[in-house]
């Protein structure tokens, strides 16, 4: 059976679930309270497809890959499974989470064992794929392609079907080279190919021209690298600091061939396979792990943060949802917004006011939260709370927080005294805090002194704005009631209205926070640019877009990270450009939601001003030379033209203090996404190291209309290594292309 091969392959043989998973069974789909209906699901014999049966009146079976989906959850974890089913189900049901916007596919199983089987088998088959280096990814792309190209499935291949072939995995040839590299490969002169020849095309495909001259510059040991030559290249090349011990260690973790890794080389493809892993990564493998200092004070941190969680999509008539805060969860963002109104049935609900977006119930919000917060992260959660509620849908607000998150929210400060700073991400672990107005300054909570119910007070800033987009009423700022219970419950994010940089020193305790609206803080931050950064290295600042985005779009966060604000919050449920900054801008400290300022912003002294940039220690001036060198495998974009094939052209960009921001590109190369070629150098000029993010672009171009995005990676300078690396490339959603790639030199130069 074919199978037990591939679940071999899998590390899998003889694995119960597997063959559960393979035998396959009913399940009941269910989309919402009345559609719910038994579908037969089951793992195809290639243990990487999982089929299921369809509507009978499309008459159509569905499929769909283990390396579409994102996650598997166990129990009535998704939004249409805590909707549509009774509690008592807990354990038949399961729901399986895409990568990208498809939706869930909510499952019920006929009992307990066999939803933990389905979810057991699914979990250990998607662990092997994600685990599956990225060269066998690579081969398995390529044999998939083969496969898809073999019309009549006898396993051979004819010319006609080898440019089918060659069309799917991204290559135009004219009709003389296919008839050659055919002539090539058909040893046995049979009009098709078959076994070792199709292999043999295979390697031809794959072949590497530019990795075999590195590699034939440092091989200086009868024509292989010996660990003297790796050390050397990863010395002089690589600009490593390394041993021969780790050379060493390199040859036994990559070297394919036996007889070489017994003679202590790498050959040609040892040295390839090196170059695919994390050592050969632009990435720093180093600062996948929390590298940082986590005992600092809270203020110290950039923060990952989100505007406007609940929303899916737009912000007119967009759905809202508790999905979307799982999935910024997920990504580890660690500041989440809640827009509170009061609902039917006295229970209060989120959604965005003033508009037709629909609504959602904050418990079952407060629910998902406090199931999802800490999965990719242990840091803290802060829940920036916008609250129109009455006075008795805010006590169950304060009611349902306490209630669900338990001893994991902040209730008071951490000590028996009065705190004069924050308290650092790493005392505050597992923690919720939440963001809100206070009635009273924080050391009435020690003394708990107030017997007052309710009192007035001055509305969120975002939440005037809000009504000032909704209803168009230009009105001072009204005032709201405001419970205790929910007062008592905002312990190190007070929100106050901002009154001026000196104002706020003079008057504001640590714990009372601003929030400014985008256009607001870029004036501020161009202005008053020292002055911002002093105020930060004490105080929280939060940003948030404009209300006049109602696309949900969004701005640059990196002219706010320049002057130390730390929470910027951004539209997660929008792909774009900015939210792939602050994906590059989280990826090093383990992608935890929290990374740590430069010195310079977090010091009373500093005069650091990014627009002006005088002497000091954030100036350490580089020289940064990038060669693109080619790319590999770049997916199609535009599926639906037949012949279309990627004409690729590669943008390195800069972003960071304003002399420090340049974009080069190169020339685009026709039809050829498999493995296009430009070796060309770009230098750029760094002024500020510490607070500069690099980002990878690769475009389709195209002549009559905007080029399509093909991939992107972004990273902070700071987290790249020298010398020949592979950068990976992440779709628009920011979810990773296997197999897809560049290939690039780079070199940091100190400027004299």
């Amino acid at each position: 059976m074919e199978s037990n091969g591939i679940a071999a392959k899998h590390g899998l043989e003889g694995d119960e679930d597997l063959q559960f998973l393979l035998v396959g069974g009913e399940l009941v789909k269910i989309r919402s309270k009345s559609w719910k209906k038994n579908r037969f699901f089951k793992l195809q014999e290639d243990c990487k497809t999982l089929w299921h049966e369809s509507h009978k009146t499309f008459r159509r079976n569905q499929t769909f890959s283990i390396d579409d989906i994102e996650s598997v959850r166990r129990g009535r974890q998704s939004e249409g499974l805590n909707k549509h089913t009774d509690p008592s189900a807990e354990e038949l049901c399961f729901s399986i989470i895409f990568v990208g916007r498809k939706k869930n596919l909510d499952l019920m199983a006929g009992n307990g064992d066999e939803a933990k089987q389905w979810v057991g088998g699914l979990d250990k088959l998607i662990s092997n794929m994600r685990s599956l280096t990225r060269q066998q990814k690579s081969e398995h792309w390529i044999l998939n392609c083969m496969r898809k190209a073999d019309k009549n499935e006898d396993n051979k291949m004819t010319l006609k079907e080898l440019k089918h072939f060659l069309r799917q995995v991204n290559v135009e040839v004219d009709d003389t080279y296919a008839a050659e590299i055919f002539k090539k490969c058909d040893k046995s002169n049979s009009g098709s190919l078959e076994g070792s020849e199709i292999k043999h095309f295979y390697d031809l495909l794959t072949h590497r021209e530019e990795i075999d001259v590195i590699y034939g510059n440092y091989a200086q040991t009868e024509g292989q690298m010996s660990a003297r030559d790796l050390l050397n290249f990863l010395l002089n090349e690589q600009r490593e600091q390394v041993s021969m011990e780790d050379a060493l260690k390199l040859i036994d973790k990559y070297e394919v061939d036996g007889a070489a890794k017994q003679n202590k080389c790498l050959s040609i493809d040892g040295f390839l396979m090196y170059l695919h892993q994390e050592e050969g990564s632009i990435f720093n493998p180093a600062h996948k792990q929390v590298y940082q200092d986590m005992h600092q004070p809270l203020n110290n941190y950039y923060i990952s943060s989100s505007h406007n969680t609940y929303l899916m999509e737009d912000q007119l008539k967009g759905p809202s949802s508790t999905e979307a805060y799982i999935k910024a969860l997920m990504k580890s963002c660690r500041c989440v917004e809640l827009d509170c109104w009061d609902g039917a049935n006295g229970e209060p609900v989120i959604y965005h006011g003033y508009t037709l977006t629909s609504k959602v119930l904050f418990r079952d919000v407060i629910k998902a939260i406090n199931d999802f917060a800490f999965k990719t992260s242990d840091y803290p959660v802060i829940l920036s709370l916008e609250n129109h509620c009455s006075v008795d849908q805010q006590k169950l607000m304060a009611h349902h927080l306490v209630s669900i998150l338990g001893e994991a929210l902040v209730t008071k400060p951490l000590g028996n005294t009065m705190p004069t700073s924050f308290p650092s991400p790493e005392e505050l672990r597992g923690k919720f805090l939440i963001k809100g107005k206070r009635l009273n300054k924080l050391d009435a909570a020690l003394n708990n002194n107030s017997t007052i119910e309710e009192d007035t007070v001055s509305e969120e800033d975002e939440a005037a704005d809000c009504k000032e987009n909704g209803q168009k009423s230009k009105s001072k700022k009204s005032k709201i009631k405001l419970a205790k219970a929910l007062s008592d419950i905002v312990v190190f994010c007070k929100s106050v209205h901002f009154n001026g940089f000196e104002h706020a020193k003079d008057n504001l305790a640590f714990y009372e926070m601003s929030s400014f609206k985008e256009n607001k803080a870029l004036n501020l931050a161009d202005s008053s640019a020292t002055a911002y950064m002093h105020h930060n290295t004490d105080k929280l600042s939060r940003i948030y877009p404009a209300g006049s985005r109602t696309d949900s779009s969004n701005y640059n966060p990196v002219p706010m990270w320049n002057v130390g604000c730390q929470i910027v919050a951004l539209n997660f449920q929008t792909p774009s450009k900015e939210m792939h900054i602050n994906q590059g801008r989280f990826l090093p400290n383990a992608a935890c939601g929290y990374f740590l300022k430069p010195e310079f912003q977090r010091s009373l002294t500093s005069q650091f001003d990014p627009g002006t940039l005088s002497n000091g220690p954030w100036l350490k001036r580089k020289t940064f030379h990038v060669m693109v060198i080619s790319a590999q495998q770049l997916p199609k974009i535009n599926k639906d033209k037949h012949n279309s094939i990627v004409d690729p052209l590669v943008r390195v960009e800069i972003y960071g203090v304003p002399a420090d921001n340049a974009s080069k590109e190169t020339h685009y190369i026709e039809n050829n996404g498999f493995n296009p070629m430009w070796n060309e150098r770009f230098e750029f000029h760094i002024n500020v190291p510490e607070l500069a993010m690099l980002r990878f672009v690769v475009e389709d171009y195209d002549s009559t209309s905007q080029n399509d995005l093909v991939g992107q990676y972004c990273l902070p300078i700071t987290s790249v290594q020298s010398g020949y690396r592979h950068v990976p490339l992440l779709t628009k959603r920011g979810d990773v292309i296997c197999s897809a790639g560049v290939f690039v030199h780079l070199m940091l130069v100190d400027d004299q």
